[in-house]
C-alpha cells in the first residue's frame, strides 16, 4: 500500500508540468485520467515497426530456419517473462495434443509446432520442467537465444498466426511488428491488446487461459489464414508513422 502512494505520488508530480499527453493504448489513456481529466490528451497506436526489412514468402522464411511447409506453425516471439504468458500457451499445446477434434481437419495435434523465439529472462527450468512434463517437446521449436534485427523478418514471416498469451499487458511491440509483416494473430483479452487486435478481423481474442488459447487456435485454423488477411491489411492503416506525425502535430497545434 505504502508503494502504490509513492508511486501515485510521482506520477501525480510527472503529470502536473506536462502540456499534453500521447498515450499507445486505452489501457494507458484511462489509468491517465485516473490522475487527470483536464490536460489534453490522444492515443496513438504504436507505429509500425519497419526496420526489419519487408515482408517474405512462408517458404522462403521457413526454408531459412529449417521448418516444413507442411506444418502447422504458431509463433511465440521475444523476451521470456512471466507476464507474457509462455506457461500457459505451453498448457495449450498440451491440450491441442490430446484433443480429438470432430474432424481431422482444421488441427492435427501432430502437425501443429510452437516456435519460440527469444531469450529467457528468468529461470528457464520451470519452463523446461513444464515441457517435459505435459510431453509436449516434439510440438515445439524452441530458438530461446538471442534473435538479431535481420533474423527477425524468417521467424514472423514463418508463422501461420503470432500467439501473446499475455496475463496482462497495456500494448505489445510484438503487434505492430506482426502488422508489418501481415501476420495475424490471437491475443489474449487484457490490456490494449483487444483494442489493437479486433476480434475475428485481424485476428482472435482469447482469455488468458490455457483451454480459451487451445480453441482460438482451432477456431483460427478452421477459418484459415485468408479469412484474417483483407480485415488485418485494413487495420494495418491506422499504424503508420505518418498519422502518428499528423496527431502529434494536431495535437501540439489544438488549443
Amino acid at each position: 500500500m505504502k508503494n502504490a502512494r509513492v508511486t501515485a505520488s510521482f506520477t501525480r508530480y510527472f503529470i502536473k508540468p506536462v502540456d499534453a499527453f500521447i498515450t499507445m493504448s486505452e489501457k494507458v489513456m484511462q489509468d491517465l485520467r485516473l490522475f487527470t481529466t483536464a490536460k489534453k490528451a490522444i492515443l496513438i497506436p504504436h507505429p509500425l515497426y519497419d526496420n526489419f526489412g519487408e515482408k517474405i514468402s512462408k517458404e522462403q522464411a521457413r526454408k531459412k530456419l529449417g521448418i516444413d511447409n507442411s506444418q502447422k506453425l504458431m509463433l511465440f516471439f521475444g523476451f521470456i517473462r512471466k507476464y507474457k504468458g509462455l506457461d500457459i500457451l505451453l498448457d495449450a499445446m498440451k491440450i491441442l495434443k490430446d484433443s480429438t477434434w470432430p474432424n481431422a481437419d482444421p488441427l492435427d495435434p501432430a502437425g501443429c509446432q510452437l516456435l519460440v523465439a527469444g531469450e529467457f529472462y528468468e529461470d528457464r527450468k520451470a519452463y523446461d520442467d513444464q515441457i517435459d512434463r505435459l510431453g509436449i517437446k516434439d510440438n515445439l521449436i524452441l530458438h530461446t537465444h538471442f534473435i538479431p534485427d535481420a533474423d527477425v523478418k524468417y521467424y514472423v514471416c514463418a508463422a501461420d498466426v503470432v500467439i501473446q498469451p499475455y496475463r496482462n499487458a497495456t500494448q505489445s511491440g510484438v503487434t505492430p511488428l506482426a502488422y508489418h509483416f501481415e501476420v495475424p494473430m490471437i491475443v489474449t483479452n487484457v490490456g490494449g491488446l483487444p483494442s489493437m487486435v479486433p476480434d475475428n478481423k485481424a485476428g482472435l481474442v482469447a482469455e488468458p487461459n490455457a483451454a480459451s488459447l487451445a480453441q482460438k487456435v482451432v477456431d483460427y485454423f478452421d477459418k484459415g489464414e485468408n479469412y484474417f488477411l483483407p480485415h488485418l491489411l485494413e487495420e494495418k492503416k491506422k499504424f503508420s508513422w505518418t498519422k502518428m506525425l499528423e496527431s502529434i502535430l494536431e495535437l501540439a497545434n489544438s488549443k
